[in-house]
């Protein structure tokens, strides 16, 4: 039986690959990948050669049973790439897992880039504990997600995009207040990388005048405990 390796791809510099990375690609008897252009793309400036077959978030449910026994009927791995950073996050990955291991088929994790830490451990905010909300919805349960964060304690992690970036500061401004503090990060490890850290009022005045542009993290202070009285 031969297992499934999860591979994780760079979110920007190409010096973020492992070398584990490149030999789970380059010895996987197929790479499924979330958009075969990207992860063709990303092979050639590697110098590395691999099968592609396309897995994405609309045919993964279709997929996922097929996948399995193509694996468990293996004597080898079949990796699975995202267009960039660790499968499963905010990313197709989670549905295979689990059916991989409803079937008894062994699932390697290589550690590798991800978004989410290094916006976390850079904006200032406590990260011994935190909540990762992936992306803020569009539409439906916007608000309610948001307003969640009004009394959660934890730092909390987001991704949204730049498109709609200001709205979402303005929806902190409202929903969590004018002072709660956070820190917009973009372009990750890419050559524009930055960190913007203010208060909800200060990023949403500074983004008002400035067009929000790239991969966006937002990272959110967590709701601060109420002071106790004396009598409590």
């Amino acid at each position: 039986m031969g297992k499934l390796v999860l591979v994780p791809t760079p979110i920007g510099n190409l010096g973020d690959i492992t070398d584990r990375a490149k030999i789970a690609l380059v010895e996987a008897e197929i790479v499924l990948a979330e958009d075969t252009r990207t992860t063709g793309k990303l092979l050639k400036l590697l110098g590395l050669e691999a099968k592609l077959r396309a897995y994405h978030m609309h045919n993964e449910h279709a997929q996922a049973d097929g996948i399995v026994r193509m694996i468990a009927d293996s004597s080898g791995h079949v990796a699975l790439a995202s267009d960039a950073g660790t499968p499963g996050i905010s990313d197709p990955g989670f549905l295979l897992v689990r059916a991989c291991i409803q079937a008894g088929v062994v699932v390697e994790a290589l550690p590798g880039p991800t978004a989410l830490i290094p916006a976390l451990v850079a904006s200032g905010f406590p990260c011994d504990r935190f909540v990762f909300e992936g992306f803020v919805p569009q539409k439906k349960g916007r608000q309610t997600r948001i307003q969640s964060w009004r009394s959660e304690a934890r730092t909390i992690v987001a991704y949204e995009s730049p498109h709609r970036l200001r709205k979402l500061l303005g929806e902190v401004v409202e929903w969590l207040g004018p002072d709660r503090g956070m820190c917009v990060v973009r372009e990750l490890s890419k050559l524009h990388e930055t960190y913007h850290r203010g208060t909800a009022a200060e990023l949403a005045a500074y983004f008002a005048e400035v067009e929000p542009r790239g991969e966006l993290v937002v990272v959110v202070e967590g709701a601060k405990s109420p002071a106790k009285s004396d009598e409590e």
